[in-house]
């Protein structure tokens, strides 16, 4: 008779002790710098929750991996962008896979991989202001700086 009273206070106990909160979110990257003066920009877009680089992006990146061959550059700087559709967290993975397909893409178009400097950079530096949970194309980006 003892253990059901036992395990019910013990139930009741543990109904009183607050849960702790959940961690707090990882901090946003830091701000994006603004291309050098002189430098090139290049701009490819994405469909949305898309991270491959489509048939219309080709053209762009071959012109950003001709403007590398041509001479002048040092080094590439490939950054990706997602809009606000999705959790904060799953668009900074998004934007980081956006900028990996990128570089995967220039390296093939001759840029040597270890001039490439490539990340996400999530939702933050929207091209296209919009509150959360907006689906903007002009967001769903990838800029390659040389």
């Amino acid at each position: 008779m003892k253990r059901p009273i036992i395990a019910c206070s013990l139930l009741a106990l543990a109904a009183c002790v607050p849960v702790p909160p959940p961690p707090p979110a990882p901090p946003p990257p830091g701000p994006v710098a603004a291309a050098p003066a002189g430098a090139r920009v290049f701009a490819v877009y994405f469909d949305w929750n898309r991270s491959s680089v489509g048939a219309d992006a080709m053209p762009i990146l071959q012109q950003a991996a001709a403007a590398y061959r041509a001479g002048g550059v040092v080094s590439v700087r490939v950054t990706g962008y997602a809009d606000t559709s999705g959790s904060v967290r799953y668009n900074q993975r998004l934007s980081e896979r956006r900028a990996r397909h990128v570089a995967d893409a220039l390296v093939h178009m001759g840029v040597p991989a270890q001039t490439i400097a490539f990340g996400g950079v999530g939702e933050n530096d929207l091209a296209v202001p919009t509150p959360d949970g907006v689906r903007e194309p002009r967001n769903r980006r990838v800029t390659v700086v040389e």
